[in-house]
């Protein structure tokens, strides 16, 4: 068991994550280890057609499923899920089925990084909807002249630069965060 792994897995519930675990190990070994977590939803002794099939039933219920993995049989479980994590250190087969390599050893930076990919997409729907916004209000205004080219382009180089500034926003992180 990873040392950081309790505190990672409060960090996921906390963010409304419904938390399984399939293994390959023993069902016994994988059961305990799964009771020390305080995972409900576990299965031992899985193959990699069994988690694969695991995954496929819970993508067929209609939900997203995010999975982590480190050894070579995780692969194709890996590149079905809708996203998944490997560990820089587990198998090259792993990584390159992976969405997302983490670099260091910490599973709470798979929390970091649903984290993160969260705040990114936000501000990516701000600068979205501030490029829509500008553009319907001010392009009508300058085909009709009532906005004169200069202003059009000083308009725009602003709406740029405010995009930009706040796409800057994505790489800050609090201060009980590291980055990712």
């Amino acid at each position: 068991m990873r040392a950081d792994a309790q505190r990672a897995l409060a960090q996921l519930r906390s963010q409304g994550v419904k938390l399984a675990m399939l293994s390959g190990d023993a069902p016994m070994r994988a059961a305990l280890l799964a009771e020390r977590l305080g995972i409900a939803d576990v299965r031992g002794g899985a193959t990699p057609a069994d988690k694969l099939a695991a995954v496929a039933a819970r993508q067929g219920e209609g939900r997203r499923v995010a999975m982590v993995g480190d050894g070579l049989n995780d692969a194709p479980v890996l590149a079905r899920a809708d996203v998944s994590f490997a560990f820089a250190h587990g198998s090259a087969v792993a990584r390159s089925g992976a969405d997302v390599v983490l670099l260091g050893d910490r599973l709470a930076d798979v929390a970091l990084a649903r984290t993160q990919s969260q705040r990114t997409l936000r501000v990516i729907r701000q600068n979205l909807a501030w490029a829509a916004l500008y553009n319907a209000a001010c392009v009508p205004l300058a085909l009709v002249g009532w906005l004169p080219p200069w202003a059009a382009g000083i308009g725009m180089a602003s709406s740029s630069l405010l995009v930009v500034l706040n796409a800057l926003r994505v790489s800050r992180t609090s201060a009980d965060e590291p980055k990712v």
